[in-house]
């Protein structure tokens, strides 16, 4: 009767672990790593985002060029995200801003290294000038998450309520706001500038 006890925990650990975070529940640091170790959700969204995270990885290595740089970047901000992460104490509603933190984490991470396909592209010409085109990349991540291409500029952001079409909202106040074929695109300068675009073409 020992012997069939025993047997079965140990069928039954990896399937506990699967449910569990990535990391060490018993090296927990910090009160929102505490909670996603007492969360399924939450250890759900943190396996997601490891995932992710690898999968960038592994892009960064299959790069001819510059891969190394890339690598220590990426691991820097991972690094300064899981710090941002561990910051959620400071808030009204721990959960809440542990969930929204690993939620935006996952949109740039995929939007960033294109880890999915994207359900959609779309060029715009703003300012009534087709040289001053943006293009944007949809992807249907947990929370849905844009990649930004203007010029040799590349950012990522992700969806935000808004009362009608879509707004997308990136680094340094950076957003896209779509309704149809129209669209209102702000720029992270020290201006803030925004320009009326128009859809040329999408895919």
């Amino acid at each position: 009767m020992r012997a069939c006890f025993t047997a079965c925990l140990l069928l039954a650990a990896p399937a506990f672990a699967q449910e569990g975070p990535s990391f060490d529940c018993s090296k927990a640091q910090s009160s929102a790593e505490t909670l996603i170790c007492q969360d399924a959700d939450l250890a759900r969204l943190d396996r997601l985002v490891a995932g992710r995270y690898a999968a960038a990885l592994a892009v960064i290595d299959s790069l001819d060029t510059g891969a190394e740089q890339a690598r220590q970047t990426l691991r820097a901000e991972q690094r300064g995200w899981i710090k941002g992460r561990d910051e959620c104490w400071k808030a009204e509603d721990l959960r809440t801003c542990v969930a929204d933190s690993y939620l935006r984490r996952e949109g740039e991470l995929v939007a960033r290294w294109m880890l999915e396909e994207a359900t959609g592209i779309a060029f715009w010409a703003c300012g009534g000038n087709p040289a001053n085109e943006v293009v944007t990349y949809f992807y249907a991540t947990e929370l849905p998450s844009v990649r930004f291409e203007r010029g040799d500029s590349i950012d990522t952001g992700v969806l935000v309520p808004t009362g009608s079409g879509s707004r997308y909202e990136g680094s340094f106040g950076r957003s896209i706001w779509t309704k149809g074929d129209n669209a209102i695109y702000r720029d992270p300068d020290p201006d803030g500038r925004e320009w009326d675009c128009l859809l040329t073409s999408n895919g």
